[in-house]
C-alpha cells in the first residue's frame, strides 16, 4: 500500500512526498482511513510507530475546507518536547496547504501564545496546564473544535492530567471527533474512552510489547561501577546518538558533566532546565552537536529523534511499561535499535518482570575490564 492511495489533496501529497513518506506504516495505514471517514478512533501503538502522522494528515485534509485562523482542531500533549514534535510535524506535512498550528504551554512566556491566539491558529497542540489557564482567563475558546486528538493518554494518566482532561472534554462541543491513542490501556483510560468516544474504531497494534526492531540485552554491574561500565559501552557502541536514562534530575546532570570530562560531547535533559535550556539540549542531540542526551523519564515519549542507536537504562525503571517507554526512542520506523540495561542485583526482580514481558530472557553481556 502506497500514501497515494489517499484522497489527499495536492498540497498534503507535496507534504508526504517532501517527508519522504513512500508507504504507511501499519498505524497509519489502519488509521487515516477511519479518521478520514469522521470516524471516532481508540489507537493502541507503540512509540516509534510513526501514529502522528496517522492522525496530522486526516485533520489536515479535514481543515482545508471552512473557515481559517481560528482553532478547529486540538492536539493535547503530555509534554512540552511531544507538542513542539508535533507542531513540527505539522508544519512539514502542511508546509503548501496555509494552515497555521500553534504550540500552547507552559514553562515559557504566554504573551507570544497570546499574539499567536490573536493572528489566527487553525490547530492548537497544547499541554493541558497551560491550556485551562487560558481558558479561565479566556484568551481560548474551543466553542469551533471540530476535531479532538488525546495523545499519549496513559503518560497524560501518569502525571495526573486525568481531571483536567476532563475539564477540557467538558468545555469542547458537543459535535466533535475525538481520536485517543495510547502506548496501554489503563482502567482509567479506558474509562476515559468508554465515556467521551462515541462507536469509535478500535487498532491495537500490540501495544504491551517493545517494537521487534530493538535488541535487547543487560550488564549485571555493582552500584560503584556504573560510570566505568557505561563509558566502556559508549566506546564499543559506535557513532550513532545515545539516550541514556537516570531515574533523578540530579543524577542526570552529574552524569553528563562526568561523561563531558571523560571527552564524550554529552548533555542532559531533565526537569530543572527552562523551556530554552531544554530546546537546546534537544536541538543539540537532534542535530548531532552532541552524541549523548542523559534523560531523566521527562524524556521517555517526548524524544522523537531520528537514528539513536542505543537506549541505555543507567538506572532502570520503576515499572516495565516504563521500560518499554524508555526503549520507544530507538528502533523507530523499522531502524533497528539496541536497548541496554545497567543492573544491579537489586535489579534483578525488574528484569525478571521486563523478561515476562518480552517473553523471553534478556542476553548477559559483560565488558572484560570492568
Amino acid at each position: 500500500m502506497k500514501f497515494d492511495t489517499y484522497s489527499f489533496h495536492p498540497s498534503i501529497k507535496a507534504g508526504i512526498s517532501g517527508a519522504g513518506f513512500t508507504t504507511p506504516t501499519p498505524i497509519q495505514e489502519r488509521a487515516i482511513q477511519p479518521v478520514l471517514d469522521g470516524h471516532d478512533l481508540l489507537g493502541l501503538a507503540q512509540t516509534g510507530t510513526g501514529k502522528t502522522a496517522a492522525f496530522v494528515l486526516p485533520i489536515l485534509q479535514r481543515l482545508l475546507n471552512g473557515p481559517r485562523g481560528r482553532p478547529r482542531a486540538l492536539i493535547i500533549s503530555p509534554t512540552r518536547e511531544l507538542a513542539e514534535q508535533t507542531h513540527t510535524s505539522i508544519a512539514t506535512l502542511g508546509r503548501q496547504t496555509g494552515l497555521r498550528s500553534l504550540t500552547i504551554y507552559g514553562g515559557v512566556s504566554v504573551k507570544p501564545q497570546i499574539n499567536g491566539l490573536r493572528a489566527g491558529a487553525d490547530i492548537l497542540v497544547a499541554c493541558p496546564g497551560r491550556l485551562l489557564d487560558l481558558m479561565r482567563q479566556r484568551v481560548i475558546k474551543l466553542s469551533s473544535i471540530e476535531i479532538l486528538v488525546l495523545d499519549e493518554a496513559d503518560q497524560m494518566f501518569d502525571m495526573g492530567f486525568l481531571p483536567d482532561i476532563r475539564r477540557i472534554l467538558s468545555a469542547l462541543p458537543t459535535h466533535h471527533q475525538t481520536l485517543l491513542f495510547s502506548a496501554t490501556m489503563p482502567d482509567e483510560i479506558r474509562s476515559l474512552a468508554n465515556e467521551f468516544l462515541r462507536h469509535p474504531k478500535t487498532i491495537s497494534l500490540g501495544a504491551s510489547r517493545p517494537v521487534e526492531t530493538v535488541g535487547h540485552a543487560v550488564y549485571p554491574v555493582e552500584q560503584n561501577k556504573k560510570v566505568e561500565l557505561l563509558l566502556g559501552i559508549l566506546h564499543q557502541s559506535g557513532n550513532g546518538k545515545v539516550l541514556v536514562f537516570t531515574r533523578t534530575k540530579h543524577r542526570a546532570k552529574k552524569l553528563a558533566g562526568l561523561l563531558r570530562k571523560a571527552g564524550m560531547a554529552a548533555t542532559s535533559l531533565q526537569g530543572n532546565l527552562s523551556q530554552n535550556q531544554r530546546q537546546l539540549a534537544m536541538d543539540n542531540f537532534r542535530n548531532g552537536r552532541v552524541r549523548v542526551l542523559v534523560a531523566t523519564d521527562i524524556a521517555a515519549r517526548g524524544i522523537d529523534v531520528s537514528l539513536i542507536s542505543h537506549v541505555i537504562n543507567y538506572d532502570m525503571p520503576d515499572t516495565a511499561i516504563a521500560y518499554t517507554h524508555r526503549i520507544g526512542r530507538t528502533g523507530r520506523m523499522a531502524n533497528h535499535g539496541d536497548a541496554v540495561s545497567l543492573a544491579t542485583q537489586a535489579d534483578l526482580p525488574m528484569v525478571r518482570t521486563i523478561e515476562r514481558l518480552l517473553g523471553r530472557s534478556l542476553e548477559r553481556r559483560r565488558l572484560a575490564r570492568v
